[in-house]
């Protein structure tokens, strides 16, 4: 379909449903996994170590991936970086359900985020060259309720296939859906890239993807080996090491992949602060209240999955009217106000302690979805309409590697606070010893009371449950702190005139070189 032709708004609808349709894949692919975890771990008889590489291999190579997908986006052309995404995507998904042992399993997981990083850098980009202004905000609010169909439905959905015909069914209804996304691209997509791209920019893409490997692996080895560890710590010292040198490269390079100088720009800043703000207001939430809810206090799969509706369902539906509302109230003002509104659930929560009834925890955790929904569809517009349009692969490529990266780091990072409040809780009223005492936390964090009770027996099980009951809202009140403060900071930064006022600054700078 030459570019030089305009499109028919129908033919701009079904490349917006092809875009939505691999969205709906990417969070049910995340979360369809970690329900199954179990049931895999009885097919292969993996170890715990193992399983947790089913869903951190996908999460570890889509967000270290994502920047190199935009980079290759603008050089390559989006369609092209789009349709071997998605296709890859769903031969890897099929694939896996045909996969041997464990090993090969995670392998075809981490091949399925590399697809999945593509597939999103190269659709994202095709809507910013296909949509303008207000119609491009609402193009990407579906988008978000697309991520939220498959956040809310996936578990349940999950769920109720893998108790009935099995988890390889999961990974056949996720195949079904990347194929009609890549007719339906393949059919109507235009392709278009960077005028200006002259190379893609390998080392830069390299290094940063190294270093945010091994970071993101430093992090998710911490909360078992501890944060003293000699392994934990060189994966660390290595990743400063390595960021520093991709940010050397990117310095020297006429056309990098990260344009270092946009970070000078305080709307741009507030845009990759923003990305952050759900792994902390709700994405760790989506891990840690099931096994809070199944394993402390002891609800069915089923009773948990249906709790887990009130904090998933307001993204079905208002991320659309978040792009609607644009029409009266700026952006920015509707996600400071979405992340003001979480806060306040967050805060709530936290004086829900374990052992609340399903209508008091209910309520809250609406609240927290309802905020979240609001920045949620608005993202990846803000994302776009901070650089020019020609550089669309590279705003989407920055924005979703801060937000994959940032939920797994936060997962991680998360999980480890809260054992070691655990175990401060326990230190301070038990004479257990203090090495049974953090792996007694430990256990609790993964919601194995039984084992931890057998770890502490001096230990009465109310004051197990009590220990973790406080840690997890001490770790509420800290989630509500920081955001707050990402509210702050986005009314701050986020909040100032139109975007277009700057843009011709901004393109004035991202042609020379940094």
């Amino acid at each position: 379909m030459p570019t030089s032709i305009a499109l028919t708004a129908m033919q701009k609808t079904l490349i917006l449903i092809a875009v939505c349709i691999a969205s709906i894949t990417m969070p049910l692919n995340f979360t369809a996994a970690a329900v199954a975890i179990p049931a895999i771990g009885r097919s292969f008889e993996g170890t715990p170590m193992a399983l947790n590489w089913v869903t951190n291999a996908f999460m570890l190579t889509f967000g270290s991936g994502l920047m190199a997908a935009g980079a290759l986006a603008d050089h390559y052309g989006r369609k092209t970086v789009f349709i071997a995404g998605i296709s890859g995507f769903a031969v890897f998904s099929a694939a896996s359900t045909f996969a041997p042992n464990l090993l090969c399993f995670d392998l075809l997981r981490a091949a399925q985020g590399v697809a999945a990083a593509a597939a999103f850098s190269g659709g994202m980009a095709s809507l910013a060259q296909e949509f303008d202004g207000a119609e491009r905000v609402r193009a990407f609010s579906y988008v978000g309720s697309s991520f939220g169909i498959g956040l809310a439905f996936g578990p349940i959905a999950s769920g109720l296939m893998i108790s009935t015909v099995g988890w390889q069914t999961v990974f056949l209804l996720i195949t079904l859906f990347a194929v009609i996304a890549t007719v339906l691209g393949a059919r109507y997509m235009r392709d278009s890239r960077n005028p200006d791209a002259n190379g893609v920019d390998w080392p830069g893409a390299l290094s940063f993807t190294w270093a945010l490997t091994v970071f993101t692996y430093g992090i998710l080895k911490a909360p078992e080996n501890g944060w003293s560890d000699p392994a934990v710590i060189g994966l660390l010292v290595c990743a400063v090491v390595s960021f520093a040198v991709f940010v050397l490269i990117e310095r020297r390079v006429a056309q990098p992949m990260l344009d270092l100088s946009l970070f000078r720009y305080p709307r741009f800043v507030g845009v990759q602060l923003l990305a952050a703000a759900p792994a902390y207001a709700y994405v760790v939430l989506l891990i840690l209240l099931p096994i809070r809810f199944v394993g402390i206090d002891g609800m069915s799969e089923i009773a948990a999955g249906q709790l887990m509706i009130a904090l998933s369902a307001p993204l079905l539906f208002l991320p659309i009217a978040a792009g609607h509302m644009t029409r009266w109230f700026k952006p920015s003002t509707i996600c400071g106000l979405g992340l003001s509104v979480s806060a306040v659930g967050l805060f709530w929560l936290s004086h829900k302690p374990v052992g609340s009834t399903p209508l008091d925890v209910m309520l809250p955790l609406l609240v927290i979805g309802s905020g979240i929904s609001l920045p949620w569809g608005l993202m990846d517009g803000l994302a776009v309409s901070v650089v020019p349009k020609e550089r669309a692969g590279m705003a989407t490529g920055i924005f979703s590697t801060t937000r994959v990266a940032g939920e797994g780091v936060a997962v991680a990072v998360v999980s480890a606070v809260l054992s070691g409040l655990t175990a401060q809780h326990l230190a301070a009223s038990t004479t257990e010893q203090s090495k049974n005492m953090n792996e007694a936390a430990q256990r609790l964090v993964t919601g194995d009371l039984a084992t931890a009770a057998s770890i502490l027996p001096d230990t009465a099980h109310e004051l197990l449950v009590a220990s973790y009951s406080t840690a997890f809202s001490t770790l509420l009140l800290i989630l509500t702190s920081i955001t707050v403060l990402t509210a702050a900071v986005v009314f701050l930064f986020l909040d100032r005139g139109n975007v277009e006022d700057e843009t011709d600054v901004e393109r004035t700078n991202l042609d020379q070189p940094t």
